[in-house]
């Protein structure tokens, strides 16, 4: 006992004979000390240091883990938050457009009575039949989807009154889903400013001859459409153009929040940033192309396979090359995520199905949505069957015209049709003899003009100038004319998402020679019965030799793959969009009759 007192006045660490312990020294019997709580030091003044039951080591490394463990951490608040303050913002632009809500249902059921009493087309005649639910076991049992569902589908299309392929989607899309829910409501959200409700109807029954509804349509114009323009979003336009369609979305829905939201024209990210506002409104794409593909991605290495197709071709090389690269990359998966949260997607054609897959498929599997479908776009094949006729007597009025109906864009690659043409033309052989190159196209700008200048120069330069005609912004009795009167349809673009001009082709009864890619190799100049209904090339070579086979064919061969190409385009009618369209919709009316449902 003696010991052990004489250890502690000579500093030891029995601290209940030590009563004024001394700051931490280096005790004389260290070599007898085994535990490392007997080497605590002391603070500065005299106190013990203060370690929560851990040692210092301990400590250090709690702090350690902290730290390690913070970013973790964020990634899991940080989402949580962002979705709090969406939907705070999302229950304010309801509160805001409540009231224009309730307005529009008030005009709609007036506009409703005054339409009938005016002597309106009724709703049971046989034009407004009711359309059978074509998905097959998408309903309950079997059932169809409530009929009466009388909600509000807002259709966002900021360029509504173009009058393009993608407007007439927007317009059959409508007509389908007003006769299947006769008491819905259509909201279609434009920048038109310039035309009213008649002024649009009454183009859309000259146009496309489609005929709606008008009681149940009402339009509310965007005033932001301007941040959705290329011509806004000169460098990083992909990304400047995504951001403007978010800037739209919210003047969309400060008008008005609709019960269901579709887009039909490609502005993936707005619907993604309507499920951060209203997770529980449904939405749903029609997929006209990809906003960015695989294709375009490869595109920019010159060695891989599409490394000499497309407007930015190779463009991945050097400092600059590599920079475009990785913003795509970049780009690309935000478009991912975005795509992930789309409840109903459809795409135009196959081709832009496959490369939809490519991006959200897996990532859509994972969070359990439904895959997506392909439900070709309505062309007006019934109205071209009619006016065009292919038969005998028809073949002997056809002369050996090539014909190319297409926008002056740089994509349509009109150069290499013109390239094609002139070594056609060079061969001198008997189908060529003749022969004219017929472009046909609209002028959208200064742009577009300079670049039928450049062609007319190139069509000199090659020495073909008698042998090509330009027809610039014909009207559709134009169009119609020649599609009698010409032998071959043809089609340059790479890539081109689906081909309603070659659909076109097609149902007048012309030869397409088309692009060996997309759309037109995928869905459209395919084989019927194991035979051929067109050709399709990549270089200007193959091209000139499909412009030989096409025009180098007897008069019974030629007849036949005319009838061929005919009965191939049948499968693009209003009739077969609206059943692949009305599948889709049903099951975003059941989402939102389940959410409604839902306390």
């Amino acid at each position: 006992m003696q010991k052990v007192k004489a250890a502690a006045r000579s500093g030891g660490v029995d601290t209940a004979y030590n009563k004024n312990p001394r700051p931490c020294e280096t005790p004389s019997l260290q070599h007898n000390i085994t535990t490392m709580a007997e080497e605590v030091c002391m603070a500065p003044d005299g106190d013990p240091m203060v370690t929560f039951g851990f040692m210092a080591n301990w400590t250090s490394l709690l702090k350690l883990l902290a730290a390690a463990s913070t970013p973790l951490i964020l990634m899991l608040v940080i989402p949580m938050i962002v979705k709090r303050i969406g939907r705070s913002f999302g229950s304010y632009l309801k509160r805001k457009s409540a009231g224009r809500k309730a307005q529009i249902l008030e005009l709609v059921e007036a506009a409703e009575k005054e339409f009938q009493k005016e002597g309106g087309e009724r709703r049971d005649s046989d034009e407004w039949e009711s359309v059978e639910a074509y998905a097959v076991g998408t309903a309950k049992n079997g059932e169809k989807a409530d009929k009466e569902w009388d909600g509000v589908v807002g259709f966002f299309h900021p360029f509504c009154n173009a009058g393009g392929g993608g407007e007439r989607v927007l317009w059959a899309a409508i007509r389908a889903t007003q006769k299947r829910w006769p008491n819905a409501k259509c909201i279609v959200y434009t920048g038109d400013h310039d035309v009213g409700k008649h002024d649009i109807l009454a183009r859309v029954q000259t146009r496309f001859n489609i005929q709606l509804h008008p009681p149940t349509i009402h339009f509310l114009y965007l005033t932001t459409r301007s941040w959705v323009l290329a011509s806004s979003w000169p460098r990083f336009t992909l990304l400047g153009q995504s951001i403007g369609s978010l800037v739209l979305a919210w003047d969309a829905f400060s008008l008005l929040t609709p019960d269901i939201f579709v887009d039909t024209m490609g502005y993936a990210f707005a619907l993604g940033f309507t499920k951060l506002l209203f997770p529980d409104i449904p939405t749903g794409a029609y997929v006209h192309y990809p906003t960015i593909s695989t294709d375009m991605l490869e595109s920019l290495d010159p060695d891989s396979e599409n490394g000499d197709q497309g407007v930015n071709a190779g463009a991945g090389t050097g400092v600059r090359g590599l920079a475009k690269k990785a913003y795509w990359n970049l780009f690309a998966f935000f478009y991912t995520q975005v795509g992930v949260s789309i409840d109903i997607v459809m795409t135009n054609s196959n081709w832009t199905l496959d490369h939809i897959q490519a991006l959200w498929g897996q990532d859509r599997r994972e969070n359990e949505k439904i895959r997506a479908i392909s439900v070709y776009p309505p062309v007006a094949v019934e109205e071209l069957e009619k006016e065009v006729e292919v038969s005998e007597a028809s073949e002997a009025k056809r002369e050996p015209i090539l014909l190319y109906i297409a926008q002056f864009r740089p994509e349509k690659n009109h150069q290499l049709i013109l390239t094609a043409f002139a070594e056609f033309m060079a061969t001198k052989t008997p189908a060529t003899k003749g022969t004219k190159l017929v472009l046909i196209g609209s002028v959208r700008d200064d742009g577009d003009s300079k670049r039928v200048y450049e062609l007319r120069l190139l069509a000199n330069e090659l020495q073909i100038r008698d042998n090509v005609e330009f027809h610039l912004d014909a009207s559709w009795p134009e169009i119609l004319d020649w599609l009698r009167r010409a032998s071959v349809g043809v089609n340059g673009m790479w890539n081109e998402h689906f081909g309603i001009g070659v659909v076109e082709y097609q149902a007048a009864g012309l030869i397409s020679v088309v692009h060996d890619s997309g759309g037109p190799k995928r869905d459209i100049v395919v084989t019927v019965d194991r035979l051929p209904t067109g050709f399709r090339g990549i270089t200007a070579t193959q091209f000139a030799e499909g412009f030989e086979k096409a025009l180098s064919l007897s008069v019974p061969d030629k007849l036949a793959m005319r009838h061929r190409a005919r009965y191939s385009a049948k499968r693009f009618t209003e009739e077969q969009f609206s059943k692949g369209w009305i599948s889709g919709m049903e099951i975003l009316v059941r989402l939102r009759q389940k959410q409604a449902k839902s306390p």
